[in-house]
């Protein structure tokens, strides 16, 4: 396969995963009334949508590897690999919320965003009826339309951002938006980095930080960015809490200029 026929699969398995999620979290909310709870029918989800994309890649694509948020890490022989997140966004997905996704990338090199290239990557929002798609070389794409990332306004940039689940990151997290408000229009904080890249992409936000993401979460998101003319950054890689920053260039250059700031000053 070439490059685009392998978008093309990422898209086609991101649009059957997305559908089995939908599906799952539609009788998941009427058994979580009667017989289980919500979180356990949340993750067994997570998993089944998981296994549906490993056994379909399997099926077209034997000797590549895989990187999934629930099975973890898998050698491959053609040097490529597959980083899954099957449900990004879970909490939304949870609470029934539609700001969750299903995001799949392929790269090319080893499962380790600094050594690995992307080649395509797609992200679908199911309940919002989304699909974004990148493959190298050939841009961004979102029903038929190419992606341009946006820039900021006199008004200010509108940003995304995420905070970690452990209530002893809030403090520093909070901090940081304190930092970046200083250039920001307003600040949006949707649950999916996925989507929040998908939307950087599209030029719905001019740019997004946030510490802590796993490889899956941004790995066909920052592709999606930087398809679009954007650029993505990794910051801290050596922290458990790594940052990354995305954007515009402009944005994306005013926002790593804030946090290493704020890195230096602590």
């Amino acid at each position: 396969m070439n490059d685009v026929e392998l978008g093309a699969l990422a898209a086609d398995i991101a649009l059957e995963a997305g559908a089995r999620a939908k599906q799952r979290r539609s009788e998941g909310v009427a058994l979580a009334a009667t017989k289980s709870s919500l979180a356990d029918i949340v993750t067994e989800a997570d998993r089944e949508v998981e296994q549906l994309i490993r056994d379909r890649l399997h099926a077209e694509r034997p000797d590549d590897g895989f990187f999934g948020e629930e099975s973890g890490a898998e050698a491959g022989t053609s040097g490529l690999t597959w980083v899954v997140d099957p449900i990004d966004g879970t909490v939304n997905y949870a609470y029934g919320i539609g700001a969750y996704s299903v995001s799949i990338a392929v790269v090319q090199g080893e499962p380790d965003p600094q050594r690995w290239q992307g080649i395509a990557g797609a992200v679908n929002a199911p309940v919002l009826g989304e699909l974004f798609t990148a493959v190298r070389g050939e841009g961004a794409w979102l029903s038929g339309s190419r992606l341009s990332v946006g820039e900021a306004t006199a008004a200010g940039a509108l940003l995304g951002t995420g905070f970690g689940y452990d209530p002893a990151t809030h403090e520093g997290d909070l901090a940081m938006v304190r930092r970046v408000m200083t250039m920001a229009r307003d600040v949006r904080r949707m649950g999916s980095a996925a989507i929040d890249l998908s939307y950087v992409a599209a030029g719905r936000l001019d740019g997004y930080f946030e510490r802590g993401l796993k490889p899956w979460d941004f790995a066909a998101g920052a592709l999606l960015v930087q398809e679009a003319g954007g650029a993505v950054t990794g910051l801290e890689l050596a922290s458990p809490r790594p940052m990354l920053i995305a954007g515009g260039r402009a944005v994306h250059d005013r926002l790593r200029g804030i946090i290493e700031a704020a890195g230096r000053a602590d």
